[in-house]
């Protein structure tokens, strides 16, 4: 037997500053420790008792939130394996729109449930394969559990959509979500095309005006600016508008001149060529017949004297996002220069009108088409303006579960329901299985857990029993069997609902399944880095730092 002597220091591969992790201790269990730092700290914010977190972000901006979205978006996350299960987070808040933390607690909690077998000695290729295999089995699975199809087609009444898009307002804003459903329901319905698959959500804006209580929020058909017209002219009707992202005002020379002046006439026709230079382009615009414009930056005194003699409106949209929904309302295409705009750049609105909202006055531009508008705008009212930054949140996260029912009106089974009766079933599919790959099947099928258990920890029961009561209500044919989150006001007070399909407990199949997914593709993911090579940064060093002088 040959004693294995180390060598004095093999071959510089890299670049002095360069880092380089590999095997099981330094790489794997490293990064399955960072991805689940990073689950722990959004697990606290899972379900309709979920806290918030309080964000400072770079910019010194505060976030008062439990929206995992907006707390993965606004922590700077640093460390390359976490930030996979971010880059997954995003792709299910871009897909879905919703259930991003189911996400990252999901992978998580699979990354958790693999160190264990892989400080056992499984390969982690045994893991992956495991993994694979109990996902599609999964999926097929969670299919099974269908209960309940919102209908596209006839379209589905304010109330039925209301009802479906509720369990996901409760998890955000509890005790609210009924009204809150309401107001995403009208809004929706109010904007709907005509085939429904079609369903935008930036159709559906929402505005904040600071002050009163959330009853006092409702939809208005239409677009709602928070600002007055700029000029005399509050109201019209079947309105020409043309729309500029240029400045409306005396246009300023490159460079700076100086200009002589001999006489008192000079003085005075100084500026008047400009004058009426300006007064020709209005002029102009008004023979067009022109009725609102709407300026996407400054408006000048002189210009704004002009609109106000031919009786021409004048709205300020400083917004360029605002500006490209407001074109797609009116049928508008933006002129980077002053003049008429042609047949084809003009575009109309039916009504244009100044309405007071809770002492504020506020600027509205509707279509009417019937009783469809090409847009509505949901007016939060709200104390604080993180309050109403957090529900309006609440309402985009509303407003995409209208969108994925709308395409697939699909629902399973919530409040953890769904994922013990699919974790009971791969169970058993894995004690069937042969091979290395029934740990890891065994191990996927109780990651899923974690969404029970999760909303029994935030709503303070005892996660264990409630876990071991839904596997037995499951195991006597209850597959509806969920957490009561309100179970001291219940009557059993067991933390179990018989059936969340009756509590109207319902999540969406599409944003479920997609979530499932992309967890178990971000934990395999990381499973097969078994290396990790860090370059020295860019730039230059920071220089060093004099010590006082006193220290000498």
């Amino acid at each position: 037997m040959s004693l294995k002597v180390p060598k004095a220091g093999g071959p510089d591969l890299f670049k002095a500053g360069y880092k380089q992790m590999s095997g099981l201790e330094e790489a794997v269990l490293r990064n399955i420790a960072a991805v689940g730092e990073l689950s722990e700290i959004v697990r606290t914010s899972f379900g309709p008792n979920g806290r918030n977190k309080l964000i400072i972000n770079h910019l010194g901006r505060l976030f008062v939130t439990s929206d995992a979205a907006t707390i993965i978006r606004e922590i700077e996350v640093a460390h390359p394996a976490a930030k996979l299960l971010v880059m997954a987070s995003t792709a299910q808040e871009a897909e879905m729109g919703d259930a991003t933390n189911l996400v990252l607690i999901l992978a998580g909690e699979l990354l958790k449930r693999s160190e264990h077998l892989l400080t056992m000695g499984l390969h982690p290729s045994d893991v992956i394969q495991g993994y694979e295999m109990a996902l599609a089995k999964g999926r097929e699975e969670l299919e099974t559990l269908i209960c309940s199809t919102i209908p596209a087609s006839p379209l589905p009444t304010a109330e039925q959509l209301s009802k479906a898009v509720a369990t996901s307002l409760a998890s955000k804003q509890p005790g609210c979500e009924d009204f809150l459903a309401q107001l995403v329901a009208e809004a929706s319905l109010a904007v709907m095309p005509k085939n429904p698959k079609d369903f935008n959500v930036d159709s559906v804006r929402v505005v904040k005006v600071l002050g009163g209580g959330l009853e006092a929020s409702r939809v208005v058909r239409g677009m709602v600016f928070g600002r007055e017209p700029e000029g005399v002219v509050k109201n019209a009707t079947k309105a020409k508008v043309a729309v500029y992202t240029c400045g409306l005002d005396i246009s300023q020379t490159e460079t700076k001149g100086t200009v002589l002046l001999k006489k008192a006439d000079d003085l005075l026709n100084f500026s008047r060529g400009e004058e009426k230079q300006l007064e020709g382009y209005f002029k102009e615009i008004a023979d067009s017949g022109v009725k609102l414009i709407i300026a996407g930056s400054g408006i000048g005194d002189l210009a704004l004297h002009y609109l106000n003699r031919l009786n021409i409106g004048v709205i300020k949209v400083l917004s360029k996002f605002d500006l490209r929904r407001l074109c797609r309302v009116v049928g508008a295409t933006p002129l980077a220069r002053l003049g008429a705009p042609t047949a084809e750049e003009a575009g109309m609105v039916d009504v244009f009108e100044t309405v007071e909202i809770g002492g504020d006055r506020v600027t509205v531009l509707r279509q009417e088409e019937g009783e469809k508008t090409r847009t509505a705008t949901i007016v939060l009212r709200g104390a604080t303006a993180n309050y109403l930054d957090d529900l309006e949140r609440s309402l985009d996260d509303g407003i995409n579960t209208v969108r994925i029912l709308l395409r697939d009106g699909r629902q399973v089974p919530g409040a953890g329901s769904s994922e013990i009766e699919v974790a009971r079933r791969v169970s058993e599919f894995g004690g069937k299985t042969s091979g290395l790959a029934q740990h890891s099947i065994k191990r996927w099928a109780e990651s899923l857990e974690v969404v029970p258990r999760t909303l029994a920890e935030n709503a303070g029961l005892n996660a264990e029993d409630v876990v071991s009561l839904l596997y037995k209500s499951h195991a006597e044919g209850q597959p509806e069997a969920g957490v009561d989150i309100d179970s001291e006001n219940s009557s059993n007070g067991n933390g179990i609902i018989t059936s969340s399909k009756e509590k109207g407990i319902l999540d969406p199949f599409a944003a479920k399944d997609w979530a499932i997914k992309l967890a178990t593709d971000a934990a395999i993911s990381v499973l097969r880095v078994d290396s990790i090579i860090v370059a020295k940064q860019a730039g230059l060093a920071p220089p060093k730092q004099q010590g006082h002088w006193d220290d000498d």
